[in-house]
């Protein structure tokens, strides 16, 4: 069988509803079925990345934790859009996993590139 090549797209903050966790689970479920998986972080999800994260005050899964264990399920292509970056006044040392920063035209090839883009 031909891996298919799943791009996951998560946009939201870490906490406030669980669209962010929602995305992180079904990435980590495709991988367990060996797929090949991007996982890009735009717009607000680029906070999902922030390192020593502590949801406890909220009642709240840290979701930093969960995104420290991509790598352990396969996901090695942990991606963030470049100006959502900027906009928020973030570089790749402030997060817990390194990341691959793509600019427009990357992103654009990236998702003609997926055989599937997941916009959850």
């Amino acid at each position: 069988m031909k891996r298919k090549t799943l791009t996951f797209v998560t946009r939201y903050a870490p906490y406030g509803s669980n669209k962010a966790r929602l995305t992180v689970d079904a990435a980590l479920a495709a991988a367990v079925f060996e797929q090949k998986i991007n996982f890009l972080f735009i717009d607000d999800g680029v906070f999902q990345l922030v390192q020593n994260q502590n949801a406890e005050m909220i009642a709240s899964k840290t979701i930093g934790k969960a995104i420290e264990t991509l790598e352990l399920y396969g996901i090695e292509n942990v991606l963030v859009d470049g100006s959502s970056l900027e906009k928020r006044l973030l570089t790749p040392a402030d997060f817990s996993v390194p990341v691959k920063v793509l600019e427009a035209e990357q992103l654009q090839k990236l998702t003609e590139d997926s055989d599937v883009v997941i916009n959850l």
